[in-house]
């Protein structure tokens, strides 16, 4: 005889646990990112050296960050920085969908005994302790907790369901696994997390409310939910970022398509795997393991087609329709995990550092023999460097809101400080050069070609030194910075003998003497300017790279 079932009791125990589920999993991801964020960063960005070690690295940082998404937001920031290709970035895509599977793994456990222990055990731990990092490391547990306790609490609202006869008519449907998988799928994009659609399919199979055959059907579903819903998120998204989202779908899409005829024997092969007495939930996390480690390995070969065919798919923007002044690596998502935001800062920086560049690069030839038009060209170029400026100023802040460690709040600072030194040296170039320049022109001054010489020889020191600035900063190389310290005394006996040069030629009887001394010392003062600022930079960025080499040496 059919149990009457409380309908209110039901639908209040499943949304409620799944919403502390959820809740949880979102508390230890983010501590979790707090805690491991910066050592994930290093290892992402060392082991990416050939597939497979590509492949071990993003299993290892999204089983550790429980996160695909953050280790795909990684990836992106590095591959538009230069320091990793998209086919390295594919191997880590791929080992992303294997490191997810930990997730499974620990709900397969009996966790209804330990979830309130653990839950008080973090919250006790986040309460007292007085310095960040043990706080965070305390938030993990109490996530922990909260998702165990949701999945208990889902778990005893679904045991009416074992005699409910409409549920189990529907689950006797889902023998069709095409349905199944669809229902999965669903049911993922709906709530935006496989690790829920697993945590409940491990729940029904503990409860007896599913066989393994449709629980599996039902999981590969869920990879293509998540998949579709990190695809739809991408959407407007940098290149990268869509490319890298487009990457995880053909995996898994194709993936479930290759393997979704194959739920019988992926069935008995769990039930090979786990020894009797393990129950439905173990079997059904095993198989949901091997699927994706054979998924990737199925893939691993493949990884250069497969960023060729998304670089085809989604091309690159041509460079002139795209907003010199727009910035290429401030992602709001990065903000969670300041490490991350922080690197993100300084590649900005390195792009400001590159309109600084082209600005400085054409100003002398600009103002010692250009037009009106390549004066005003000149002005111009220096909005793209406001603005860029004032975009990087903006997420530091942003950045600064946080609770920020010693040695990250003074990298912090450090970046804030080259950024405003290079925005300086374009306010020199597009005031103190354009005003000399329209004297220039307004008074008829002619600078000789001996003199634009010796400036060019002046201007090209200058050039070098921002360029020696700039490798030190992408490459976080002390030794460059050391080098571009090292100019000073090459550079000061040039400018002393363009000052004896000029000195000599306001002897001579040539017209309009005097106003062509006084631009010519400008521009010298100018570029001299501008060169202790470079120094200045310089200083910076040995102070902070210096101390990262010699941390990284003693870890």
């Amino acid at each position: 005889m059919e149990s009457e079932l409380n309908h209110l009791e039901l639908g209040t125990g499943l949304i409620g646990g799944l919403a502390l589920f959820l809740f949880g999993i979102d508390i230890m991801t983010r501590a979790l990112k707090q805690v491991a964020g910066a050592s994930m960063k290093l290892m992402l960005a060392r082991m990416t050296g050939n597939r497979l070690t590509g492949l071990v690295a993003g299993a290892t940082v999204t089983a550790i960050i429980q996160s695909s998404s953050i280790t795909t937001v990684l990836l992106v920031g590095f591959i538009s920085a230069g320091l990793m290709t998209m086919g390295q970035s594919v191997a880590v895509i791929l080992g992303a969908n294997i490191g997810t599977t930990i997730t499974a793994q620990l709900l397969a456990f009996n966790v209804s005994a330990l979830a309130l222990p653990v839950l008080s055990l973090g919250f006790f731990v986040s309460f007292v302790a007085k310095n960040k990092a043990s706080r965070e490391k305390g938030r993990i547990v109490l996530g922990l907790g909260m998702v165990f306790f949701g999945m208990t609490i889902m778990s005893d609202a679904m045991r009416p369901l074992r005699s409910y006869g409409p549920f189990l008519d529907f689950m006797l449907s889902l023998d069709s696994v095409y349905l199944a998988a669809l229902v999965g799928a669903g049911f993922t994009a709906l709530v935006q997390s496989s690790s829920a659609t697993t945590g409940i399919l491990i729940v029904m199979a503990g409860q007896g409310l599913i066989a393994l055959e449709p629980a599996v059907a039902l999981a590969l579903g869920a990879n293509i939910g998540t998949a579709v819903t990190a695809l739809l998120a991408s959407i407007g998204a940098p290149r990268e970022a869509f490319r890298a989202a487009l990457v995880h779908a053909f995996f898994n899409v194709v993936g479930v398509v290759i393997w979704i005829g194959f739920v019988e024997q992926l069935a008995d092969l769990g039930r090979m795997m786990s020894p009797d007495g393990s129950g439905l939930p173990r079997q059904l996390a095993n198989v949901h393991t091997f699927f994706n480690i054979a998924n990737a390995l199925l893939f691993i070969g493949f990884t250069s087609q497969l960023a060729r065919l998304m670089e085809w798919l989604v091309p690159d923007k041509t460079e002139e329709i795209e907003k010199k002044s727009a910035a290429k690596h401030l992602d709001p998502s990065f903000l969670d995990v300041p490490a991350f935001a922080i690197d993100a800062v300084r590649l900005e920086v390195v792009h400001l550092g590159a309109l600084l560049r082209e600005m400085l690069q054409v100003a002398i030839p600009a103002v010692v023999t250009g037009s009106p038009l390549d004066v005003d060209r000149l002005r111009i170029m220096d909005r793209p460097v406001d603005l860029l400026h004032r975009e990087i100023v903006g997420y530091i802040r942003q950045i600064s809101l946080k609770s920020l460690p010693a040695d990250q709040s003074r990298l912090l600072l450090g970046l804030a400080k080259i950024a405003n030194d290079m925005e300086h040296i374009g306010d020199l170039i597009a005031t103190g050069l354009v005003t000399s320049a329209r004297k220039r022109m307004e008074e008829g001054v002619v600078i000789s070609p001996a003199t634009a010489g010796l400036i060019k020889k002046v201007h090209g020191q200058v050039v070098e030194a921002l360029d020696g600035a700039l490798w030190a900063l992408d490459a976080q190389d002390p030794g460059a910075a050391a080098d571009v310290r090292q100019m000073k005394g090459r550079f000061t006996a040039l400018v002393e003998d363009v000052a004896t040069h000029q000195v000599d030629r306001l002897r001579s009887d040539a017209p309009k003497r005097l106003h062509t001394y006084t631009r010519e010392i400008e521009l010298t003062e100018t570029l001299d300017d501008a060169f202790k600022i470079i120094r200045r930079i310089a200083r910076t960025e040995l102070g902070l790279f210096s101390d990262a080499v010699s941390k990284e040496g003693q870890s």
